[in-house]
This record gives C-alpha cells, sequence and structure tokens, in this order.
C-alpha cells in the first residue's frame, strides 16, 4: 500500500508536465531523471511538491527539500531546481544562472543550515527577466491632443497631490519625508485617478493582487470606485494573482504571479544620462530588480520627456499595459490600471 501510495504521486506529478520545448527535451529525455528524483523525496516533500504543481503555485508553500547533486541519470547534468523548473513551468529553462529565489524561499542556500540538501519546489523560482530589443516607435497618424484619455503633462501634478476622501494629500513621499517605518507606501491608479488610500508596507515583502487563494497583502478587488469603464475593468480582470513586490538587499525586486505582462519603469532601469523613458516588460513567472538602492543615491527629480518631473525613489507599475515611445499609450496616465510605489530610504 504504501509503495502504491507514491506510484500513484508520482503518476500525478507526471500528468502536470509541461509540454516539451524541443524533441530531445520530450518525455522519454526527462522521464527518468525525474522519476529518480522523485524517488529520492521524503513521503511528505512528494505530497508537499504534488499540491503545490497541481494548484499551479496558487499559495505560498513550503519548501520541497531534494539531496545535492545530480540524480543518476539526470540528462545533461541538470540540478533538481532547473529538472523540476523545466519539467512543470518552463520547458525552454536551461541553467541555474536564468532563474531567481523567491524572498520566501527558506531552501536556497541549505534549509536550516543543512548544505546537504537545497529547496527544488518549482514555485520557489521566478525566471530573470532581461531587457527586450525594443519595436519600432508607435506610429498613429494622428498622435497629439486628440489621443483619448491622455493627459498633457500628467505627472506634474499627478505624483504630488491626489484626492483622497475629500482631501488633497501630498503622495510625493520622499525617502526624508516617511517617519512611520514602512519601507513603501502604494498607491493604485486608474488612468488619472487614485483610488483608494496609501497602503504602507512594513513587511519585507507584499502581494498586490485581485484574486489570490489563500493570499495576504494589497487586494485590489476590495478597492471601490464611483464608475469604471469597460477598459478599466477588462484590465483588472488581468491582474489575477497580481504581483510580488520585495526589498531585497540591495534594491527592490518585483515577481509577476499573474497570466499577463507587468510593466516597469524606474529612475534605476534607465541607463545613466539617457532622457528617455525605460519600461520594462515582465512576462508571467519572471521577475526584473526593479529599483536599485546604490544606484539611485541622492539623485536630484526624475524628469520624464512630456511628462515632468517624477519622484525619484519611485516605482511605476502597469498591468497587462504598456506605455512608452513603442505603445500607442505615450504615459502611464493613459494605462487603465497601475501602481505606485514610493519608497522610503532603506536602513
Amino acid at each position: 500500500m504504501f509503495r502504491s501510495h507514491r506510484a500513484g504521486l508520482m503518476r500525478r506529478l507526471w500528468r502536470q508536465r509541461c509540454a516539451a520545448a524541443s524533441p530531445e527535451d520530450g518525455p522519454s529525455a526527462l522521464k527518468l531523471a525525474a522519476h529518480a528524483l522523485f524517488k529520492k523525496l521524503k513521503d511528505e516533500e512528494l505530497e508537499l511538491l504534488v499540491q503545490v504543481v497541481e494548484s499551479g503555485g496558487a499559495w505560498e508553500s513550503g519548501c520541497v527539500l531534494a539531496p545535492r547533486g545530480d540524480p543518476r541519470g539526470v540528462k545533461q547534468g541538470l540540478s533538481p531546481q532547473v529538472l523540476l523548473c523545466r519539467l512543470f513551468r518552463w520547458p525552454d529553462l536551461h541553467q541555474s544562472h536564468e532563474l531567481k529565489h523567491l524572498c520566501y524561499c527558506a531552501g536556497g542556500q541549505g534549509a536550516c543550515g543543512d548544505l546537504a540538501v537545497l529547496c527544488c519546489n518549482p514555485h520557489h523560482f521566478s525566471r530573470l527577466a532581461v531587457p527586450e530589443t525594443p519595436p519600432p516607435p508607435y506610429l498613429k497618424a494622428s498622435c497629439g491632443p486628440s489621443w483619448p484619455d491622455e493627459p498633457q503633462h500628467p505627472s506634474t501634478q499627478l505624483l504630488e497631490f491626489s484626492y483622497n476622501g475629500g482631501d488633497w494629500c501630498d503622495t510625493s513621499l520622499s525617502w526624508s519625508t516617511i517617519k512611520d517605518g514602512c519601507w513603501c507606501k502604494l498607491a493604485y491608479w486608474e488612468y488619472r485617478t487614485r483610488v483608494g488610500r496609501l497602503y504602507a508596507v512594513h513587511e519585507a515583502s507584499v502581494n498586490v493582487f485581485c484574486e489570490l487563494p489563500w493570499g495576504s497583502g494589497f487586494c485590489l478587488a476590495q478597492l471601490p470606485a464611483a464608475y469604471r469603464s469597460c477598459a478599466v475593468r477588462r484590465a483588472r480582470g488581468k491582474i489575477g494573482r497580481g504581483l510580488l513586490l520585495s526589498r531585497e538587499p540591495g534594491g527592490v525586486w518585483a515577481y509577476n504571479r499573474s497570466e499577463h505582462p507587468i510593466f516597469v519603469s524606474s529612475p534605476t532601469l534607465s541607463p545613466p544620462g539617457a532622457c528617455g523613458l525605460t519600461v520594462l516588460k515582465v512576462l508571467p513567472g519572471y521577475s526584473a530588480k526593479v529599483f536599485d538602492y546604490e544606484w539611485a543615491g541622492d539623485r536630484g527629480g526624475w524628469q520624464l520627456p512630456g511628462e515632468g518631473p517624477c519622484d525619484p525613489h519611485s516605482i511605476r507599475i502597469s498591468f497587462a499595459k504598456g506605455w512608452g515611445p513603442c505603445y500607442s499609450r505615450q504615459f502611464i496616465t493613459s494605462c487603465p490600471c497601475w501602481l505606485e510605489v514610493l519608497l522610503n530610504q532603506p536602513c
């Protein structure tokens, strides 16, 4: 009965595998390696892996600890992390340096001081986002003031003052003005209108989501609005599990947990001396370092062509819709749903 139960778990895992990226990575190539690894997992680790894979990482699970070293027969010397991530998430994955441990993983470098094991939970990893080669700038016959939902100079007022419950309040919170102990505050916007109050983040990481089973954090689904256009409702429907924002040594990382891309800009994503806006597209399952504290230093104001001054210690994230020179939306205030991250000085 015991062996039959484990065999059943292994069959369930194998049914959840992704389609192969190429013939040489097909089921026959990875099946022996995967089953060799499954056999090395303890009963509770194998059961946890089944739950994680079948749920698609819908909840923050514990570590699945596997012995270090390659199981016998692992194709091309794949590590346990790469093997399971390729099997259940990214069939085109090749090397471990393409992966990043998520902030809540305790077994990345050996759990509880045990260097003989490491975490191979495929949903404790993200892939690293890299800037893509931009397409030619978007062309539109009537690109000018006639574009709908697009302000001419949005951020001069946008990031300095916003309406909140009947009072105008300052939301351009610089490192020197936040004194309540949080490392950042979040503001949620629909086009040029801020919805809800500022959300203070005190923990090292925070989920921002609309639908996240057993999740905690900044739930955008709970924010009411007097009116929402069809475009906003469609965009909100794509937020889903949203993103994980984490403060880590040296900077801030964003992990895209949704099923649609997110688009990010911050002063430290642009090369030094750049006069244009850099917007990074982060695909589902990928993560990116979206703010570098060391690079930011004591920068002065962040000046965006056509938009005016911005807080140099802020991050802007649009859900599902991109903006900038390569899109019809030139400004983030033309995006239906977006997030503003206002950073405090790191300790």
